[in-house]
Order: structure tokens, then C-alpha cells, then sequence
């Protein structure tokens, strides 16, 4: 079996579906030697760290625009599977072309432009997704990270419950609470982190993020706590507009936190992340929404005890590993924070229920997952092929 992957987003692995993409392809050539790989991409994208047995397709063309992007999502893409003769395509975004020479499979990591209109409110944004919704239909299967984001993906893109498969993500190896914490100092430093414990906050800005109910919680927090454990909040942060992106910055001093309590740390490189998970305190995840949400995974292998809204992902994910919130509750969730620096016996148990629920996920399962859903998609073309002839 020969399995060509659209590979637009590996050389963004900062993103949802470049970490994704990467992750999935490295585990995925560890099950099965017989099945063949090939990476399609832009001419000019540069491949750092591709696993071996991936042969690599490149394909011409200006891939410098939002044009650029969907002349290669619905030419450039399938014209090569045309010429490398694949069995299968896996798109492992949201842009499945209108037509390929081959059955093809999308993931489909969640549906937010048609549950948050902010998040659609151009026309460009609404054309293309108008696009994907219609061309997903095409999809001889269709992947996404969690039960939830299957409810949505069901109901939003009207598609069978059947042709749907919830397949979850898994924090990396990487993200544990001792190996390579001989790096943690180094971290700490180079960003200037606190020399104590903090909370932490890891993701984008984005209204859906809800990061102003976590400012609000840390009033309560700053109370009794603030001076001992300020508010790290990482992340690159955007040209402040509303609706998307509402100014935060202006928010903290509205509510009055001082700003001594908060350190705005900027991008990170990944590779420091599981360091700064190891040396916060406590991780909070604000967000109103998400299709999975793999950074409170990577809180809760790292030991770090999470707070987090309530919403049906993590309801689903973490189990008893994470202390859950109603949904957009600030009081309740600054009493969550405070609870676990100041209770031991809450935050031993978080942490440690945190620890076992994240061993449940690896990305050797999930690979197992879509190898099996290629397979499955292979198999059924074949017979078709065979009853036909």
C-alpha cells in the first residue's frame, strides 16, 4: 500500500497541524515496513527531521498566498497522486481536494470557523470555508482527535456518524516529569522565569482561548499568592484587535493585577516547553472550546497539576486528572488555583491522577488508529476494484 500525505504544514510544526502531521508520519513508518510513504509538498519548503522511509514529492508552483495554498490543496496536490500512482491520500487538515485520482482520507482536528463566526468573519475566510465543507464530502473517511469534535464534525458538515473517526492525539515523549529536567535551569534563564514556582498559561490569545477569565481568576489568586506565584502566560502575542483578538495587555490593567505578578514570556521554542511545563506550579486552561486541547496532555505528563474549563473535550480526555471548572467561571477557578498551592493532598492527587490518565495516550496508538483506517479504506477500494472487473 502507497499512502501520499499532503504535507503543507511540516514545515510549520509550531502549528496544531504541522505538530500533527510530524508526529503521526514518525509513528506511523515504526508499524509497518510493507506500507509505502510520500510526502507532497511545495517546492521550496524545507524538510528538517523526516523520518526515514518517507520519500518526498515536490511540486512547483507560488505558494506564498491564501491562493497559493488552495491552488496546491486542489491542483498541485492531486495532479501529484495522479503521477505517483498512490493507493491512498491522508489530507491531515481541512482541505480535502474536490476531485483526486485516488480514494482519500481527511482529518479533520475540528470545525471552530462554523461554531465561532469570529472566526469567519471575512469573506475569504467564509469562501474557503465553504470550500472544505462542501469538498470534505468526497472523503472516503473522515478523522478527527475526540468524541466531542465528532459530534460537531457530524452535525456542522451533515455527514454520516459512521464515516467519522475519533482518533485522540498524545503528548511526546519528551514531556515528563524528570527526563531532560537537566535542562530546566537553562530554560529558566533564558526566558527569566520566576527563580520559584508559577502558574502557567501555554497556548494563542484568540477570544476562543478565553484568557481574560484566567486574568480574572488571578485576582483572586494575586490576593494571597501573587508575590510567590506569578502568572506566566507563553505565547506569541498579536497585533491586539478586536473581535479576535481582544487587548489583554489593557485587560490585566483594568482588573488591576500588578504587573510585577505577570511575566508575558513570548514564543518559546518547542524544544523548552516540557521545561517550562516541569517548573510551573500549576497549568490553566482557560479556553472556551477546542477540538482536542493536547497542551493540558502535556501539562498532566509533565506532573503539573491543571485547572481547566469544564467543556465536553476535557470532560472526556482527562478524567479524575485535572481539576475542572464550570465553563467560564473565574471565581471558581482562581479557588481552584489557590486549592492546589495551597493543599497538598489536592495537588498530590491532581498530579498524580494527571500522570496516569496522560500514559493512556501515545502516539504509537494512534498511529496503530490511522494505519488501520488506511487499511480499512485500501481494502474496501480493492473489492470494489475486484467485483467490478
Amino acid at each position: 500500500m502507497h499512502v501520499a500525505l499532503n504535507g503543507w504544514f511540516w514545515n510549520q510544526p509550531d502549528t496544531g497541524s504541522g505538530l500533527y502531521l510530524r508526529e503521526l508520519l514518525k509513528a506511523l513508518v515504526k508499524l509497518d515496513e510493507s506500507v509505502q510513504y510520500t510526502l507532497i509538498v511545495p517546492t521550496q519548503w524545507e524538510l528538517d527531521h523526516l523520518p526515514s522511509r518517507v520519500n518526498v514529492h515536490r511540486v512547483n508552483g507560488k505558494h506564498d498566498s491564501a491562493w497559493g495554498k488552495v491552488w496546491f490543496e486542489q491542483v498541485a496536490f492531486p495532479r501529484a497522486l495522479h503521477q505517483l500512482q498512490a493507493d491512498l491520500a491522508h489530507i491531515p487538515y481541512w482541505a480535502p481536494p474536490l476531485s483526486a485520482p485516488v480514494p482519500f482520507i481527511t482529518s479533520v482536528l475540528d470545525v471552530i470557523p462554523l461554531l465561532i463566526s469570529d472566526y469567519s468573519n471575512t469573506l475569504a475566510s467564509r469562501l474557503y470555508t465553504s470550500l472544505v465543507s462542501a469538498t470534505v464530502h468526497g472523503s472516503a473517511k473522515i478523522l478527527t482527535l475526540s468524541e466531542s469534535s465528532k459530534t460537531d464534525v457530524v452535525e456542522r458538515l451533515k455527514l454520516p456518524p459512521e464515516s467519522v473517526l475519533a482518533i485522540p492525539l498524545a503528548p511526546r515523549e519528551v514531556y515528563h516529569p524528570k527526563m531532560g529536567q537537566e535542562q530546566d535551569e537553562a530554560v529558566r534563564q533564558k526566558y527569566g522565569l520566576p527563580d520559584k514556582g508559577f502558574v502557567m498559561y501555554v497556548g494563542g490569545f484568540d477570544v476562543r482561548k478565553r484568557v481574560r477569565q484566567l486574568l480574572m481568576a488571578y485576582t483572586f489568586v494575586a490576593r494571597a499568592h501573587g508575590d510567590e506565584t506569578p502568572l506566566v502566560l507563553v505565547g506569541k502575542e498579536p497585533a491586539w484587535r478586536e473581535p479576535l483578538f481582544p487587548n489583554l495587555r489593557q485587560a490585566a490593567q483594568e482588573l488591576d493585577l500588578p504587573s510585577e505578578n505577570l511575566h508575558w514570556v513570548g514564543y518559546v521554542d518547542e524544544a523548552d516547553l516540557p521545561s517550562i511545563y516541569r517548573l510551573a506550579e500549576v497549568f490553566v486552561s482557560p479556553t472556551a472550546y477546542e477540538g482536542f486541547g493536547l497542551p493540558v496532555l502535556e501539562a498532566m505528563a509533565s506532573g503539573t497539576p491543571v485547572v481547566a474549563n469544564d467543556i465536553p473535550v476535557f470532560n472526556e480526555l482527562v478524567g479524575d486528572g485535572a481539576f475542572l471548572v464550570p465553563n467560564g467561571n473565574a471565581t471558581r477557578m482562581g479557588g481552584a488555583i489557590i486549592a492546589l498551592l495551597e493543599q497538598e493532598n489536592i495537588y498530590n492527587s491532581v498530579r498524580n491522577n494527571g500522570l496516569a490518565q496522560a500514559s493512556n495516550y501515545t502516539w504509537r496508538k494512534t498511529a496503530r488508529a490511522t494505519l488501520s483506517a488506511y487499511q480499512d479504506v485500501f481494502a474496501n477500494t480493492s473489492n470494489r476494484s475486484s467485483s467490478a472487473s
